[in-house]
């Protein structure tokens, strides 16, 4: 099977969009991601799914801990730019939560420790144990066939 064919096959499956950021000696870094989901209730743990090209991928071994920043639907720009689709410099707000910096608007940051590595393709897996949590009420992003779409209303996924 052709890598095309499996790309849009996965591009079926609808998701939020996330930005993994870390921080190592004081220098913030962050990626778009939608490769996360939820592992465990008892203990606490989510995984993260990073290529091996990309840069995150030693930041987050060095650190050994991550935030994910679970997008609202009015943060299609945030996306874009640690997606590097926006190539000039913006100025992007951060908070800190357990630590580790997060997102200002997110609706849902997560603060991890790395408990458990796994390499599995060309992808390495980070199992992380939840440290600490903030929410707001707002619409997620979402992210299927390749294009950005928000809730409606009704509760339908509409273009963005």
């Amino acid at each position: 099977m052709d890598d095309r064919k499996f790309r849009t096959a996965m591009g079926k499956f609808a998701t939020g969009v996330t930005v993994i950021t870390t921080e190592i000696a004081g220098e913030i870094h962050g990626m778009t991601a939608n490769a996360f989901m939820s592992v465990s209730l008892d203990p606490k743990l989510v995984v993260i799914s990073i290529g091996e090209k990309a840069q995150m991928l030693d930041k987050i071994k060095n650190s050994k801990k991550f935030a994910v920043n679970i997008l609202s639907a009015e943060q299609q720009e945030l996306s874009m730019i640690f997606a590097g689709q926006i190539k000039e410099k913006r100025e992007v707000s951060f908070e800190q939560l357990d630590g580790l910096p997060v997102l200002s608007g997110a609706i849902a940051q997560v603060a991890c420790e790395v408990v458990n590595v796994h390499i599995e393709g060309d992808h390495t897996l980070f199992i992380g144990k939840v440290m600490d949590i903030h929410l707001n009420e707002k619409e997620p992003l979402m992210f299927f066939n390749g294009k950005y779409r928000v809730l409606s209303a009704e509760g339908v996924l509409a273009s963005k």
